[in-house]
Parts: C-alpha cells; sequence; structure tokens
C-alpha cells in the first residue's frame, strides 16, 4: 500500500497508559496524522483525544466501532491494547488497513501457541490471510520485545565466531501503574503459589518469540526455547500507593528464555524485574538495557534511557511516560516502513535500516 500524501494517515486503538502517550507523540510526528481513535471504554466514546490524553483539544473524536475506523480510511492502524484484539485486525487487514502493534507480537510464536484461535486456525494463518485479502501488512514490536532485540543483532555486527547473544532488561516496574498487567503476571500473590510460574509464563512467553527473531537474524536454527526463573519475596508489606504487595508475596523476578542448539543456549532474552527492592532473593537492578555477546571480541553494552532536560521527575507519571515513550516509538517510527512494506505478517528482520530511525524536531 502506497501513501501519496506527505503525512501516514493514523487510526488509533486504546487509550491505557501507552496509548494515552502516543496520541501525543503521534501528533508530533512528522511522518504521521492522527485521522482516528478507538476506545473501548463508554466513558471516552465522543470525546476529543487531546482530552483524553491530557494536551488539550485536538479535533479528532474517539469512536467506538470497527465501522468507524473502515469509514476514516487510514493508512494504518496502531494498537496499543494490552493484549490482542485478533478480531479487529483481522476486519481492518482485510479491508486493506496496515496494523502495526506493541501488544504481544513479534514472531507470532506465542500466539499461536498459547492462545488458540476460536476458528481453530493458527492466530498467524488467520492474520496472514486477512492480509492476503486486504493486501496490507501486519507488524509488532515495542522496546522489549522489541527494539531491545534489534539492539542486540546490531551489537553482534562487529563480531567473529558469536557464541552467545544475552538480551537484558534490568528495570524497576514499579512506574508501570497497569493494576491487571501485574495481577495477571503474579506480582502480589504469595511467592508460594503454585500458579505463579504458570502466570509469569502465560503473560512474558512473547520473549520466546524475541528470542525466535534474534534466531532468525542469524540465520540459526534453534531446537528449543526454554523458560526458566526466580522470585523474589516482599520482605515487608509493600504500599505502592497504586498497589499493595503483602509480605512474602512476589514482589521481583528473574526470568529467561533461552534459545538452545545441541543443548548449549545460544541466545537468549532476560527479564530482570523489580516492583520493590525489598525483596530475598533481591536482584542489581540496572535500570537499562544489556547487551552481551561472547565471542570474537565480547561485547558488553548498555542501553539506558534518561528523561529530557528539565522534566520534573517528582511527579511519579512523568516518569511513567518515558517507558510508555519508549514503548511506543519504535512502532511509530516504524510506520512508514511498515505501509511500504510487502503485504503479509512481517518482522523487524524486513524492515530496512530507516525503519528503527527517530525523527528531528525542526
Amino acid at each position: 500500500m502506497s501513501v501519496t500524501a506527505d503525512k501516514v494517515r493514523v487510526f488509533q486503538v486504546a487509550t491505557g497508559n501507552l496509548g494515552t502517550e502516543t496520541i501525543g507523540r503521534i501528533r508530533n510526528h512528522p511522518d504521521l496524522e492522527l485521522v482516528g481513535l478507538h476506545c473501548y471504554s463508554p466513558d471516552k466514546i465522543g470525546r476529543d483525544a487531546g482530552e483524553i490524553a491530557g494536551i488539550g483539544p485536538i479535533g479528532v473524536i474517539a469512536t467506538g466501532s470497527v465501522e468507524e475506523i473502515l469509514a476514516a480510511r487510514p493508512d494504518v492502524l496502531t494498537f496499543h491494547g494490552v493484549f490482542p484484539d485478533e478480531d479487529l485486525y483481522e476486519k481492518v487487514l482485510e479491508a486493506g488497513i496496515n496494523v502495526v502493534t506493541t501488544a504481544d507480537w513479534i514472531t507470532g510464536f506465542h500466539r499461536d501457541t498459547n492462545h488458540p484461535h476460536p476458528s481453530g486456525r493458527r492466530v498467524s494463518e488467520v492474520i496472514q490471510a486477512a492480509c492476503e485479502r486486504g493486501s496490507a501488512t501486519f507488524y509488532g514490536t515495542g522496546m522489549n520485545p522489541g527494539l531491545a532485540q534489534i539492539l542486540g543483532i546490531v551489537h553482534t555486527a562487529d563480531v567473529s565466531e558469536i557464541e552467545n547473544v544475552t538480551v537484558t532488561e534490568s528495570v524497576d516496574v514499579s512506574c508501570h501503574h497497569s493494576v491487571d498487567t501485574w495481577k495477571a503476571v503474579g506480582y502480589g500473590r504469595p511467592v508460594d503459589d503454585p500458579t505463579i510460574p504458570d502466570s509469569l509464563y502465560k503473560y512474558t512467553a512473547v520473549f520466546a518469540d524475541a528470542v525466535y527473531l534474534m534466531a532468525d537474524a542469524f540465520d540459526l536454527e534453534l531446537d528449543e526455547v526454554t523458560f526458566g526463573y526466580e522470585l523474589g519475596a516482599c520482605t515487608k508489606d509493600i504500599d505502592l500507593g497504586w498497589y499493595r504487595l503483602p509480605k512474602g508475596s512476589l514482589g521481583a523476578n528473574y526470568i529467561r528464555y533461552r534459545g538452545l542448539v545441541d543443548g548449549v543456549p545460544r541466545v537468549e532474552t532476560h527479564l530482570e524485574w523489580q516492583m520493590t527492592p525489598h525483596t530475598d532473593p533481591a536482584w542489581n537492578i540496572k535500570g537499562c538495557y544489556i547487551t552481551q555477546v561472547t565471542g570474537d571480541p565480547n561485547i558488553y553494552s548498555k542501553h539506558m534511557i534518561f528523561p529530557r532536560e528539565g522534566m520534573d521527575l517528582s511527579n511519579p507519571e512523568n516518569f511513567a511516560s518515558i517507558g510508555m515513550t519508549v514503548t511506543g516509538m519504535p512502532a511509530l517510527n516504524a510506520i512508514r516502513a511498515v505501509v511500504a512494506a510487502r503485504p503479509g505478517i512481517i518482522t523487524s528482520a524486513d524492515l530496512p535500516l530507516r525503519g528503527f530511525a527517530g525523527r528531528f524536531a525542526l
């Protein structure tokens, strides 16, 4: 699908933590024009998108039906909900509208494996068929999984004889105020609750996608991707203001997704998360994304993110917005490249280098 106008016409879906942030980011992006907003909450429908985002009216009124998305004829739909809406994806793709999503999708392995489609078909088959009917493109990304793995890949460009590549997210997650997310993952449940491992896997298994994405870039055929975890129990009652963690409940974790070849870990994604530092065990949270490459030579790199000059970090909402910005911008910056890409499901391996480039504020 080609775009003849100067800007790509974008219809956004969802206005949670991430979606609220991306409204302003789309509006200020030199490549993009926000032409619509789809909301699931009835109380938001009919309101101005800018008012929902707290930036003042921008002249885009929130709607709530798929028909209104199709009638707007956008070039691309951006989806920023916590969990996918595959029925929505199918309808807009077959109508010729491209989709860029930050919800639980990198390669499709996780959705195909752990979330069967009601039709009995694999989710990726349903989406690919819709892409073919509408000659549209479907792409999933984010910060992690997403950009973090791209950083891992490019850090090997000057390495010979790679032995292992590990990408680690080492972050304090208490600024991510999504109660539903953390309840689903298991935070706040007693650390010996036998349901926690399954919950952790169910809601982080998209990181297996991340391992497969890296392996694909390395032309490495994996035998399997394994899941491992360690749990940190709160050593006292924790009240974050927006979430409570009783003593003895899950307050931190270390998760490993490892891609194995002949039983040897070759490509890995690790998640070192803490909701509070008061856990046993506790980890040395570094507040960054780390790439470690074992080979000739060895590489160790930190991707560190700092607030823009003058940001008031005494306001926790400002601090949280940084995380939402770095999650949403890899999707927004890739939109023009996605719209120009071949129809069908694509991954970051299919995009040109400019698909990972930001834009200057001129």
